[in-house]
């Protein structure tokens, strides 16, 4: 029983052919002069061979293999029935059988060795078509004398009229069987094309079309499929290539082993330029970008000690990416030259997204070591090292095509998409470099909330201005240069996502912190001897209070940076719950009580308390002491302690980044 791996592979192998079938059927030439029935008949022929091969590639594991048995039956048996027609028919065997297609004699010049060598392939051929025909024994072994009977002919040398005859008569009654035996299976080919028909059907009626598409996506392995078809496709142009460089170079008497540069360039350009010459070849081109993006990303997520599953998409976002903008451009359909160009401005534009996502992966990792005041060198240097890749690979690149390449819509888009890249890096930087300061010296920054806003809405602003430069870019080529509904469609989705979007989020938080502050600066602030008598710290931070507090209505005290990121996702207090915000009528009549239930230093209960104390009253209620426990200082888990919503987990983690990436 073969293992579980190797069937996956030779399930993938199987579906390949069909790739083929199918490439080949859309890069067919026609001839447009044959006339209306000819042109019929071509385009039915076409469609018959795409149901055909569309029908095999989704069939079901155990229904290809079987398929492919009966397939390699019939071509052994054709291949038998050709063998002893050749060998009966010919008039000089022997002399057609030592010359071979490449001048290599294939076994010598002696009768014996010839004939034992016909009936060992001529046996091994029959026992393999019996065998995957799953023939009864008693017929099997009818079936395997039939195919001998022409080569015992030829041993025992009969005429060569009598031989042709034997060869002719074995030929029919192999054919009548396997006739036979093909009718006998068309119920089965009826029933395999049904329940394909039929699972289609339930799985769109059960679950829609995109649910069925990805079930079938995933369950024939079409990804593998398309790698298999390209590499093999390429490997096969590349040999072919080769040869012929090697022959051209034998005639102009070059000898050598290896092929030039020179010639290694042309080849390996025909080899691109042909790589991308159909819709599937794309495809199958995408299949492969895609496991060289993934690795890519699972190398650096390794190397940065990320473990967030979301970063893990880099092998779906560059396929897509690279696929949409060969569509866009028209890829497959260019003249050699120009095709060969735009690819490589295509794979510039996906160099430079694959950056901008890559440092996506790294920005939370260098956010959280500088946020939890991770010390070991060891943990920072690699996203620092990665950080300075993403800053100094776009300046390269930009430097590099600007020495090639005249100014065009095309280089404006690269070169804007480097410098933004280059200011996320700083932006990310500057922040790490804010939280690194604040954490070596272990005193609370009240600033440092501030200036991180500052940076990263400066960062958004400069990302919100060149999204409107490139929608402007964008519509520009559209007009004057390639336009197109997918480039339509796809500066559409731009001006969605990365211009409405981005400018809502950006006046949503600008919102959230105006209101925050304006509640902060309502609130009364506590400040010298009074702040040092309550001897309490703050509930959230749990760092005490050195400089000054403020007061909720509920008489609870925070820090004021504390409070107005609190106040970013919710208008409640953090210790009870009740609002934070309130009129001025209704602040007098709010119950007054500190962070761990001790009596504010207020003029006029402050006696009260002291007289309470004296006469043995009551301790002060400590239940809510227990609450603060739920609440720490790391941003991250604030939204997730008081359940809070993804929006607002957003704005405790990052409450100024506004890009919406």
């Amino acid at each position: 029983m073969p293992s579980p791996q190797a069937l996956a592979v030779l399930d993938v192998v199987l579906r390949v052919p069909c790739i083929f079938i199918i490439d080949a059927i859309f890069n067919s030439y026609h001839d447009p002069g044959s006339g209306l029935a000819g042109a019929a008949a071509r385009v039915l022929i076409r469609l018959l061979g795409v149901l055909v091969s569309g029908v095999v590639l989704v069939l079901s594991q155990k229904a290809l293999f079987k398929l492919y048995m009966l397939c390699f039956a019939l071509l052994l048996g054709a291949v038998t029935v050709l063998i002893n027609y050749f060998a009966t028919s010919h008039i000089d065997f022997y002399s057609a059988y030592y010359t071979a297609a490449l001048g290599v004699k294939l076994s010598p010049k002696n009768g014996p060795t010839l004939w034992l060598g016909l009936v060992m392939l001529q046996l091994m051929f029959g026992i393999g078509y019996v065998a995957l025909l799953n023939v009864q024994s008693v017929y099997a072994a009818l079936i395997v004398l039939d195919i001998m009977i022409p080569i015992w002919g030829l041993i025992i040398e009969l005429p060569v009229d009598v031989r042709q005859l034997v060869a002719v008569a074995s030929g029919l009654v192999l054919t009548m069987h396997t006739v036979t035996h093909l009718t006998m299976k068309l119920k089965w080919f009826y029933y395999s094309g049904r329940y394909v028909y039929l699972l289609i059907r339930h799985m769109y009626r059960i679950y829609g079309v995109q649910l069925l598409v990805e079930d079938t996506w995933k369950r024939i392995r079409f990804p593998d499929v398309l790698r298999v078809f390209w590499l093999t496709r390429l490997t096969a142009q590349a040999i072919i290539l080769v040869y012929v460089v090697k022959v051209a170079g034998n005639d102009e008497g070059n000898q050598h082993y290896f092929i030039s540069w020179d010639d290694f360039w042309e080849v390996l350009c025909n080899l691109i330029i042909s790589g991308c010459d159909s819709t599937l070849t794309v495809l199958g081109m995408s299949a492969v970008i895609s496991s060289i993006a993934h690795y890519l990303g699972l190398g650096i997520l390794v190397f940065i000690g990320s473990t967030e599953e979301e970063d893990k998409r880099l092998g779906f976002v560059a396929p897509v990416l690279f696929f949409v903008l060969a569509l866009q451009t028209g890829l497959s359909g260019l003249d050699p030259e120009e095709r060969f160009v735009r690819l490589s401005r295509n794979m510039c534009l996906l160099l430079t997204a694959i950056l901008h996502f890559i440092h996506g992966m790294t920005d939370p990792v260098l956010m959280s070591l500088s946020a939890s005041h991770v010390s070991s060198f060891r943990r920072h240097f690699p996203v620092l090292l990665v950080s300075l890749c993403l800053f100094v690979l776009p300046i390269l690149l930009s430097f590099v095509l600007w020495n090639h390449y005249a100014l065009n819509t095309w280089l404006f888009a690269v070169t804007a998409f480097c410098v933004e890249l280059c200011l996320k890096v700083m932006v990310s930087l500057t922040v790490y470099t804010l939280f690194m300061i604040d954490g070596y010296y272990n005193v609370l920054w009240e600033k440092l909330d501030d200036y991180v806003y500052y940076v990263r809405s400066t960062g958004n602003v400069i990302e919100f201005i060149f999204g409107v430069i490139m929608f402007g870019n964008g519509a520009y080529t559209m007009m004057f240069e390639s336009g197109s509904k997918i480039r339509a469609c796809m500066m559409c989705l731009h001006a969605y996502f990365n211009i409405y979007l981005q400018a809502k989020n950006g006046w949503k938080t600008f919102i959230n912190r105006r209101t925050a502050v304006k509640k902060i600066n309502s609130l009364p602030e506590m400040k010298g001897e009074h702040l040092r008598e309550i001897e309490d710290v703050c509930a959230i931070c749990y760092q005490e209070f050195t400089a000054s507090a403020r007061i909720t209505p509920c008489h609870h005290y925070f820090h004021a940076l504390c409070l107005r990121k609190w106040l970013y996702i919710q208008d409640t207090c953090p210790m009870c719950h009740q609002k934070v915000y309130i009129e001025e009528g209704s602040r007098e009549n709010s119950i007054f009580a500190n962070n761990n239930g001790y009596v504010a230093p207020n003029e006029n209960q402050r006696a009260a308390v002291g007289a309470e104390a004296d006469a043995g009253g009551p301790e002060p209620d400590n239940e809510l002491n227990e609450d603060n426990d739920s609440i720490e200082y790391d941003e991250g888990e604030w939204g997730t302690q008081n359940g809070s919503t993804a929006v607002e987990e957003e704005y405790i983690n990052d409450d100024t980044d506004s890009s919406g990436e």
